[in-house]
């Protein structure tokens, strides 16, 4: 199993999303857990490492944790606990991040398994259009 952690980012009915250098598919930002650290200390240090925005820890509120195959066909699973949180500075691609994306529910196809259940999620409790 893959530890992940992710930050939910919304804005007028889309969502924040990444694409990795060498990689079609956009995900929710976010990354794997270091050994010892919070999910909210992974949230954080992702967020800057990936978007160069510094995440207000004291405002990361838990919306979910979901579970899904890291890609089509790979049986390998991964699990993402996912959190929104308020932010300092603007979100631009940094370290690994070829590019970022607002997408809508209608993007879903753009993303890996795991992701497409979050977007379920957002679009279920009308955050997402």
């Amino acid at each position: 199993m893959i530890d992940t952690v992710a930050w939910i980012h919304l804005r007028d009915g889309r969502t924040l999303t990444a694409r990795t250098r060498g990689r079609t598919l956009f995900y929710v930002p976010g990354g794997k857990r270091h050994t010892g650290e919070s999910d909210v200390e992974t949230l954080v240090r992702e967020a800057r490492e990936e978007l160069t925005v510094r995440l207000l820890p004291q405002t990361a509120a838990h919306v979910g944790t979901y579970e899904a195959a890291v890609d089509e066909g790979d049986p390998r699973r991964v699990t993402m606990a996912c959190y929104t949180a308020d932010h300092q500075g603007t979100p631009t691609p940094a370290g690994e991040i070829a590019e970022i994306a607002w997408l809508a529910y209608a993007d879903r196809e753009r993303t890996p398994p795991v992701d497409r259940l979050v977007f379920d999620r957002l679009y279920a409790d009308g955050l997402l259009r």
